[in-house]
């Protein structure tokens, strides 16, 4: 199906609703998200308080679409990733890869994801929690999958179930980019993806 052409005053409003979202997301990143206002941010963006009004009902809205746009990128970026490739150690590489390069073009949010979601006042998150953790669990059933098709393919030994070797390897490409987060020039996040990969494609005990 053709899309649908957006008019010029459909673009502008776009394009306006983006550069709001950009200023919020710079502002919260720096000074966390209770102490920015939305009269700081539309100053900041260089709109009128109504016209960030028009967009975000309040700053609790904005945030959350702030986070729902960058949680759906980074779901489409991960699972575009492991459809491409030859074969199953392929898209494991690609995921790994793409997953770093995702993380570290949104460090900001990212940053700020983690600082105040950990913040025991923090509620803004209630009801979107929901929606985040379909998309987590629609990727790691997908990624389970490149799993479970290596090992029907017997390119992967059936060292466990797929869902728990998808779960594995998310949460060690995680532990790499937290480091990497806390110290860049101490931990890079490896070029290579199979320095990541190979926890789990190497054997820890010896035959």
């Amino acid at each position: 199906m053709e899309k649908k052409k957006l008019s010029r005053r459909e673009r502008e409003r776009l394009r306006h609703r983006q550069e709001i979202l950009d200023t919020a997301l710079g502002l919260f990143s720096e000074k966390g998200y209770h102490n920015v206002s939305m009269h700081e941010i539309a100053k900041s963006a260089e709109f009128g308080i109504g016209t960030v009004y028009k967009f975000f009902k309040n700053k609790e809205d904005l945030y959350k679409s702030l986070v729902l746009e960058q949680a759906n990128k980074f779901h489409e970026a991960l699972m575009s990733a492991i459809e491409e490739g030859e074969d199953e150690v392929e898209k494991l590489r690609n995921y790994v890869r793409v997953k770093g390069e995702v993380f570290k073009d949104n460090v900001a949010m990212i940053r700020l994801y983690f600082a105040e979601t950990r913040g025991a006042s923090f509620n803004v998150m209630a009801g979107l929690d929901d929606t985040i953790r379909k998309l987590y669990n629609e990727f790691l059933k997908r990624l389970s999958s490149v799993f479970e098709k290596g090992m029907k393919r017997k390119r992967f030994n059936r060292i466990a179930d797929a869902y728990h070797l998808a779960l594995c390897l998310d949460s060690i490409s995680n532990a790499f980019l937290f480091l990497w987060l806390d110290s860049p020039e101490k931990n890079p996040y490896p070029e290579d993806p199979d320095v990541v990969l190979n926890v789990l494609f190497r054997g820890l005990v010896r035959q």
